[in-house]
């Protein structure tokens, strides 16, 4: 599966992900905000050194144990949880973020868009955005439907031997340039070394979609050689390393096995983030929230440390106060739609008239900033029927349903949607949009 092309559907620019037939599984894309902010940390310093705006690139995180990455469009690159968590040092995991946006700078993706009509003779192509919604996980929003089938796979995420080697050279430039070890993308390649021996079946992902050989890794060490020795980590690497890791490790894990693993002695940022995290997974309020607290007390004007905090109250369903943890986080980062979804989704809990009309406030501002989130889209729906808007409260429902593929439900909500706005305005347009791509994909199915 691979981007070929922006779709706009809603309204929305959307990247659209290749469901093969015969495929048999879904992945789901953790959305997190203190998670998202660590991986733009991390890959700011290389996006500068590449040229591009680091505003222009966000990566995701997909839920999946197995080690990947791969450029999904030009904006944006998935990282499988579990190379996220496999890798030992954060130049490791810079290392495969700069070689991702090598194939972006480099324009690999343009091959893949100009082969894409022989490929659908090989496989069906259709619709498939967001399938399923990580709803327990701080600021958890959105997932992609994305099937997986060898062959069809491997055209659209593949890269060629020539590409890989592109990507090794412009992605250990970037590093060098922005002051980071180079060889830690060699010790990705080397995380892998052995595996083109293995069958197709048992090697992992990411060496069937970057082709990796024993003449490409020891060109790798060689250019890492060239370049000048860089010595230390970046603190604010480090930190935001450390920090994200521990929140995806425990959130991912068993609770028990976090706060077994984790050092009594151990005071860190991160260590509180995981024990909060921990704590809450296995319904211990107190403790989660006295973790929560600590990290706020080191750092009051964090506000992903306020959102943890609001994530911990609303999970115990004190939705009182998971609003007021939640307003102060979005005080401090007002433009956050994660943060501005959580805060929407506490404020339509406590369910009063005030409260509802300011949940529409603050989902629709989410939807603004992030369009391909269905938990916020489900919720600004809720929003709309309270409000009494049902014409918009049917279009939330059908773009929901058009992220998760389903446009066969989505264009009954569309059509509905259209009945009640009036024609010709922006909504109805959004309505007619996902109206006229369901009708496309059934006389695609029909050929």
């Amino acid at each position: 599966m691979a981007a070929f092309r922006t779709l706009r559907t809603a309204g929305l620019a959307l990247g659209v992900v290749l469901v093969m037939a015969g495929a048999t599984r879904a992945q789901t894309i953790l959305r997190d905000a203190e998670v998202e902010r660590a991986l733009s940390e991390l890959a700011r310093p290389l996006l500068n050194a590449a040229g591009l705006s680091p505003r222009s690139v966000r990566i995701l995180v997909v839920k999946d144990s197995s080690l990947n990455a791969f450029v999904l469009n030009q904006q944006t690159i998935m990282i499988h949880s579990g190379l996220m968590l496999k890798m030992n040092r954060p130049e490791m995991l810079q290392g495969v973020i700069a070689h991702e946006i090598a194939h972006i700078a480099n324009g690999h993706l343009t091959r893949r868009m100009q082969n894409m009509q022989n490929a659908q003779t090989a496989a069906m192509i259709g619709l498939a955005l967001s399938a399923a919604v990580a709803s327990k996980y701080p600021g958890a929003a959105a997932g992609l439907a994305m099937g997986t089938q060898g062959s069809a796979q491997r055209v659209f995420l593949g890269h060629t031997r020539a590409e890989e080697a592109s990507a090794d050279r412009a992605g250990m430039r970037y590093m060098a340039r922005a002051g980071i070890d180079p060889g830690g993308m060699v010790g990705v390649m080397e995380k892998f070394e052995g595996q083109e021996v293995l069958n197709v079946g048992r090697q992992d992902p990411y060496v069937r979609s970057h082709p990796l050989t024993r003449d490409r890794l020891r060109a790798a060490r060689n250019l890492a050689a060239t370049f000048k020795q860089i010595k230390g980590t970046d603190p604010n690497s480090a930190y935001w390393y450390d920090r994200s890791r521990a929140k995806l490790a425990a959130y991912l894990q068993n609770p028990s096995q976090t706060l077994r693993r984790l050092n009594a002695s151990d005071k860190s940022d991160a260590a509180l983030v995981a024990r909060a995290t921990a704590y809450s997974q296995s319904h211990q309020i107190a403790p989660a929230l006295a973790a929560a607290e600590q990290l706020i007390a080191r750092r009051p004007e964090d506000a992903y440390a306020h959102e943890l905090k609001a994530w911990i109250h609303m999970e115990a369903r004190q939705f009182n106060a998971s609003v007021a943890a939640y307003a102060r986080a979005v005080d401090l980062a007002p433009n956050q739609p994660l943060l501005l979804a959580g805060y929407g989704r506490a404020l339509l809990a406590q369910n009063t008239s005030t409260s509802n009309v300011k949940a529409l406030e603050v989902l629709e501002k989410s939807r603004i900033r992030d369009k391909i989130n269905p938990g916020m889209l489900r919720d600004l729906g809720l929003a709309y029927a309270r409000a009494g808007n049902d014409g918009m409260a049917s279009l939330s429902a059908a773009e929901r349903y058009a992220l998760s593929g389903r446009l066969k439900d989505a264009s009954i909500h569309a059509k509905r949607a259209s009945g009640l706005l009036p024609r010709g305005s922006t909504g109805w347009r959004r309505a007619q949009d996902i109206v006229h791509a369901a009708d496309a994909q059934k006389k695609r199915k029909k050929r």
